[in-house]
């Protein structure tokens, strides 16, 4: 049977996007109706199995035919044949309500308590040793949990937090916004790493304002310890004459190595040849860690269980 066209859809938004959104929030709520009715090919049996009255299911059809302007259904009483539309049409509603049973399912496992997900940000400089620990201590207790783990610096976590993309990050300087929730765990000293041959790697420590004259390799600007490391040298009197900048601590150790500069990082989690590590007195050389997530985003489960086991880690996190 060739279906005919309606002379016209009931939607004339002004624009396109428009259009599709309206036609988007009508459709929705009565494509699972439609493939009820198309299995069936009966009124009755499909208003049984969607458990909605009949009237109801009829009346949704036909808002459905209207909406699209096409026919969808022959119909000969209570028994419809899909049209060569709605057989098109039926194939792509099945392949839709298909794709969101598998997003429910989803979301529903990530919101598991004992196997969902938590996503989790943390600094370039604790993904050696420290975040490996937390989270095999955390798993002790809830063995199923899963993690998608991020690691970037401190302003790109905190972007991806805004985006929806984290439920937690750690990260340094502690941030203070409005819309972020942030707690101090830890602080960490940083030292002064020189090369192994330098005129100061015979001492233990050692006060910043005698480097000042030192060439520094640093973390790029925007990077929360290339900050700290600005505001420490500016607190020792002096400017740092910056030489190299990267993106990771452990690459700047090896241009200290090579004899390119000094800088200060915060321990390794395994000695690097080739530098000395140097504490450093004065001015006090440390970075605060904290934990951070979205304010009045919901919590799963999980991430509920994951952000009270960091809250427990206060003033003990780093190892």
């Amino acid at each position: 049977m060739v279906h005919q066209q309606r002379p016209e859809p009931r939607l004339s938004p002004s624009s396109d996007t428009e259009d599709m959104t309206d036609m988007a929030k009508l459709l929705a709520p009565r494509l699972a109706h439609f493939a009820a009715v198309a299995r069936t090919e009966h009124v009755t049996r499909a208003a049984l199995e969607a458990q909605v009255p009949q009237s109801t299911l009829s009346r949704a059809m036909v808002r459905l035919e209207q909406d699209l302007g096409v026919d969808l259904f022959a119909r000969r009483g209570r028994t419809l044949s899909l049209t060569p539309a709605g057989r098109t049409f039926l194939a792509s509603v099945e392949r839709a309500l298909a794709e969101i049973g598998r997003a429910a399912d989803e979301v529903r496992a990530d919101a598991d308590p004992a196997s969902g997900k938590v996503a989790f940000g943390f600094l370039h400089t604790m993904g050696a040793e420290t975040v490996p620990g937390l989270i095999h201590e955390f798993r002790a207790d809830h063995p199923r949990v899963r993690f998608s783990l991020v690691q970037n610096y401190g302003e790109a976590m905190l972007e991806r937090l805004r985006a929806g993309e984290l439920d937690l990050c750690l990260t340094s300087p502690v941030p203070d916004a409005p819309d972020l929730v942030a707690r101090r765990l830890d602080e960490q000293r940083l030292r002064l790493v020189v090369p192994a041959d330098h005129r100061l790697a015979s001492r233990r420590r050692i006060r910043l304002a005698e480097a000042a004259d030192e060439a520094f390799v640093t973390l790029e600007p925007g990077y929360g310890l290339r900050r700290i490391t600005d505001a420490v040298c500016k607190e020792a009197g002096f400017k740092p004459r910056i030489a190299f900048e990267g993106e990771e601590a452990e690459t700047l150790r090896g241009l200290v190595a090579a004899g390119l500069g000094v800088a200060l990082l915060p321990p390794p989690a395994v000695p690097r040849p080739g530098v000395v590590e140097l504490t450093v007195t004065a001015p006090r050389a440390v970075r605060e860690i904290g934990v951070a997530w979205l304010d009045g985003h919901p919590d799963t489960p999980p991430v509920t269980a994951f952000k009270k086991f960091l809250l427990s880690k206060r003033g003990n996190l780093l190892p």
